[in-house]
């Protein structure tokens, strides 16, 4: 029985979120300003020119021609350091402006506020020092301070006129740096030489003159970086990145004959060495491998992600989820469980996919009967998980591709069997859950999946190009990426312009568009537009149909453009685009004083706010890699890695137990309150290296720190997605927090079970694998290996199968229900059963590291061991379920409601 209530209940806890809601709770989570008139134009434009820019980069690499309107087009060459810094330029300059230096509420603003009323108490108001202290507080405030988060202030602007000089001096002075990797960095030209107007004021200075221009911009630059570090991803994180630089300069003064400690020391390194390393290189640094990735990988997929979502998938996913799971025992936590995951295809981050997709599905579940604590809790879980969830994952999977020289199809194959285990776990728990509480699912609210599938079956048609074209194909990411987006917004042009009544003008338009080029190439070997500059030589047919077919999308885009301006006011019958931009069109028209709210205007804000969004959503992340590639630069510049190595190996006593307990809780602590590719690249550039020296294949040991980085966004204290779940399910934050993370202990038993049985992320030993580096040992197994049961069956079925078992025994230890309740003793079998399941190499090994303390070294058959373990825990999962079975049957009845189990 269903046990939903109407959705006029009443009760205003349980209503759904507006998108205006949402995107207000998302701006005061993440702290940004809400900016109106030329600020937020400014912003716009910004972004949309940095999507444009990486748009140019991901479809002619560095080389690219820009049209530009009566006269010569502009030739564009960039070199791999000038791209990053204008990558990071753009995220900068849209970081001042979207968040506050100060709002007057950090300590620094509190301490210098007591200045005025002290001096006033003491020498009254009209005295000279009170009133100059006045005087400089009001100009403080208004250069620094934002109290009402909605202004652009002059230290904001100077600090974007910082930014905009370092990314000019990359563009324009590049022979220069290339002379300084030569020479060094005091060789370029100094500040008075390239400002000569500055030199009858600075030229007798001894620091203007004893260091280069480029110095100077060095500095600016990386302070600029820390600044907008501490503005989008905290104080925190910021102290972090700059202990590493002041570590960089003073780590020499570091004893080696210092026992432990004495490893960190390091060789002296001048304020030039530093700079030099951290600001103009592409190896490490600001510039390094995670910004390269930002700018060939990351910002692509996020903006392939913002068309996705402005087009309305988002909302059809969640539609989807609920038509497939809305009806079924619990069925709200079920399809919010599903939605996320769809959602994480659209989104990485946490908080963002929480607050889209929560608030549609936690009211639901509240009115279902789940509490407004579990609520979130089980929108907080699975919404981390999109991070891990293939083919798009997050950010942090792309850095994988790069610190691993493994494509990325190889990424999500081995990503794929974890990830679907995770959302498992969660969906295993929410229906434990409404089977203890007696929930059922929603009558009316769904839709058919048939219908459903009808009128959105198109939104499928990207996610799956993508997977043909990464794993079929095997182009590289970036053109994957581009190709899909390319096809999307092709589709979305076509279904804006589809009717009954204009499907016919559609299909001519299109065919005579086709028609047309594949003549003008056939006769004279060049497009239509290209007529104009004269005929070549024609091409054979089925080589002008090849050439005409590579272009489809954009002939599709043509035709659906003309389309729409031929019937303006057409209603698009199967496409349902964003609501945010419906409100540009009726923001934009509101301005020029008239209606312009036609179906063309909105196509055409539909790919301009596409662009927008990307912009906004990507610049957190690209500051996040520009800030956390420091300390790999740090560690590099420093040769501190095989140190850190050493002393990591020696403090774990050589135990692989206790390494992967540091590296877990470290990535845990590390990642509250910030981005998991900032955990992900600190800490793998201090524990990968460690790791693999125990025999961990090189993948799994990436992967297990990028789970517990994800993990980190829903562990208390700092719970963020759980707290963004809580504020729409009005809920207690922090009981949200710890319910989140009980659902999501699966995420943190998994890794465990990956590291040290690698076939349940398919990676399998290579015949040679004594005669390699320990990085190259392993490799992502194929069908062949798949097909030798010798293999297959004990190294990754029985392992995998003991996994899913493993996360049924875990749910029912956390829940306490089954069919029935379980008792403290039953919850106590599961939860060993479950061990014994999941990661019987983790309990095995601790009991092989205590035995070690008292001299006992036993060297038993691994595989053989893991394999008992794993039967010792599939026979009590087997009498504990049928113990729980028989005491359903006994009772004659369920926990608190006489509804029919499902079978898990």
């Amino acid at each position: 029985m269903s046990t939903s209530t109407p959705a006029d209940d009443g009760n205003e806890s349980d209503q759904e979120l507006s998108q205006a809601e949402a995107d207000e709770l998302i701006d005061e989570i993440e702290r940004r300003r809400s900016l109106q008139g030329v600020a937020a134009v400014a912003v716009a434009a910004i972004g949309i020119l940095f999507s444009l820019f990486q748009l140019f980069l991901a479809a002619k690499s560095f080389t690219f021609t820009v049209p530009l309107p009566l006269v010569a087009d502009w030739q564009v060459s960039l070199q791999l350091l000038q791209a990053n810094a204008v990558h990071v330029a753009f995220a900068l300059v849209i970081t001042f402006l979207l968040f506050p230096g100060s709002t007057g509420d950090g300590f620094v603003a509190r301490y210098l506020g007591r200045v005025v009323p002290a001096l006033t108490e003491q020498f009254g108001e009209e005295n000279p020092l009170t009133r100059a202290a006045s005087g400089l507080r009001r100009g403080f405030r208004w250069a620094f301070l934002d109290p009402e988060m909605e202004r652009v202030t002059v230290f904001d602007l100077v600090c974007i006129l910082g930014a905009v000089l370092s990314a000019f001096y990359f563009l324009t002075e590049f022979a220069e740096i290339q002379n300084m990797r030569v020479f060094g960095i005091d060789s370029g030209r100094p500040v008075t030489a390239v400002y000569t107007f500055l030199d009858p004021i600075l030229g007798s200075i001894p620091f203007v003159s004893e260091y280069s221009y480029a110095m100077a911009l060095g500095v600016i630059g990386i302070l600029l970086v820390l600044e907008a570090t501490r503005r989008t991803l905290g104080l925190p994180l910021m102290l972090i990145v700059a202990s590493f630089i002041v570590y960089a300069r003073w780590g020499f003064l570091i004893s080696g004959n210092t026992p432990f400690i004495g490893l960190l020391a390091i060789p002296e390194l001048t304020w030039p060495d530093i700079i030099q390393n951290l600001w103009y290189n592409t190896e490490n640094g600001v510039f390094g491998i995670p910004v390269t990735v930002s700018v060939s990988f990351i910002y692509i997929f996020i903006l392939f992600g913002s068309f996705l979502e402005m087009s309305g998938a988002g909302q059809w996913f969640i539609d989807l989820a609920y038509a497939v799971t809305g009806k079924r025992k619990g069925g709200p936590a079920k399809a919010s469980i599903l939605a996320s995951g769809f959602m994480g295809t659209i989104s990485g981050s946490s908080i963002a996919n929480t607050v889209t997709t929560g608030a549609f599905t936690i009211p639901l579940m509240k009115r279902s009967g789940y509490s407004p604590e579990f609520s979130g809790a089980v929108e907080a879980s699975a919404s981390s998980g999109g991070q891990i969830l293939p083919p798009v994952m997050g950010a942090a999977a792309f850095l994988m591709v790069q610190y691993t020289a493994t494509p990325f199809r190889e990424i999500i194959i081995l990503a794929t069997i974890p990830a679907i285990v995770f959302f498992f776990g969660v969906w295993v728990m929410v229906h434990l859950k409404a089977v203890q509480e007696g929930i059922g699912g929603l009558e009316d609210e769904t839709v058919g999946l048939v219908d459903h599938l009808k009128r959105g079956w198109f939104y499928l048609v990207p996610i799956g190009l993508l997977l043909y074209y990464l794993i079929i194909e095997r182009l590289s990411v970036s053109r994957s990426a581009w190709f899909t987006l390319v096809a999307l917004v092709a589709l979305i042009a076509v279904v804006s312009a589809y009717s009954h009544e204009t499907r016919g003008r559609l299909a001519a338009v299109f065919a005579a568009v086709v028609g047309l080029e594949v003549a003008s190439f056939t006769l004279a070997g060049v497009p239509v537009t290209g007529l104009i500059g004269g005929a070549g030589a024609g091409l054979p047919l089925g080589e002008a149909v090849g050439i005409v077919g590579s272009r489809i999308g954009w002939y599709m885009m043509f035709a659906g453009a003309v389309t729409l301006l031929s019937k303006p006011n057409l209603n698009a019958e199967y496409l349902d685009l964003n609501p945010k931009v419906k409100e540009s069109t009726e923001a934009v028209g509101e301005k020029l004083g008239r209606d312009i709210d036609s179906q063309p205007a909105r196509l055409g804000a539909f790919v301009v706010k596409s662009m927008d969004e990307g912009a906004r959503t990507a610049v957190p992340v690209v500051i996040a890699v520009a800030a956390a590639g420091i300390i790999p630069g740090v560690i590099s510049v420093s040769g501190l890695g095989p140190n850190l190595t050493s002393l990591l190996l020696a403090l774990s006593g050589g135990s692989i137990v206790v390494m992967l307990l540091v590296t877990a809780v470290a990535s845990i602590i590390l990642g509250m309150g910030m981005p998991t590719t900032v955990t992900y690249i600190i800490l793998i550039s201090m524990l990968a290296s460690p790791l693999v020296e125990f025999g961990i294949p090189l993948l799994a040991a990436h992967l297990f720190i990028l789970y517990f980085g994800v993990i980190a966004d829903i562990t208390p204290p700092v719970a963020v997605a759980a707290y963004a779940a809580s504020g729409v399910a009005k809920s207690d934050p922090f009981e949200t927090g710890v319910k989140a993370f009980s659902l999501s202990l699966n995420k943190a038993i998994v890794p465990f079970a990956f590291v040290l049985a690698p076939g349940i992320v398919l990676l399998r030993e290579k015949a040679n694998a004594a005669e390699l580096p320990i990085r190259d040992q392993y490799r992502v197994v194929g069908f062949s290996d798949l097909a030798e049961l010798s293999y297959s069956v004990p190294e990754i079925i029985i392992p995998v199968i003991g996994v899913f078992l493993g996360v049924i025994a875990l749910g029912a230890t956390v829940i306490g229900t089954l069919y029935t309740r379980v008792d403290s003793v039953g919850r106590g079998g599961f939860a060993l059963s479950s061990l014994l399941l999941m990661a019987p190499g983790l309990l095995s090994e601790s009991v092989f590291d205590l035995l070690s303390l008292v001299g006992v070294t036993p060297s038993p058959d691994a595989l053989l061991l893991d394999l008992t373990l794993r039967g010792v825990g599939l026979a009590l999962f087997a009498a504990l379920t049928v113990r729980n079975r028989r005491k359903l049957d006994t009772d004659g009845s369920e926990p608190t409601a006489s509804v029919t189990a499902e079978s898990t």
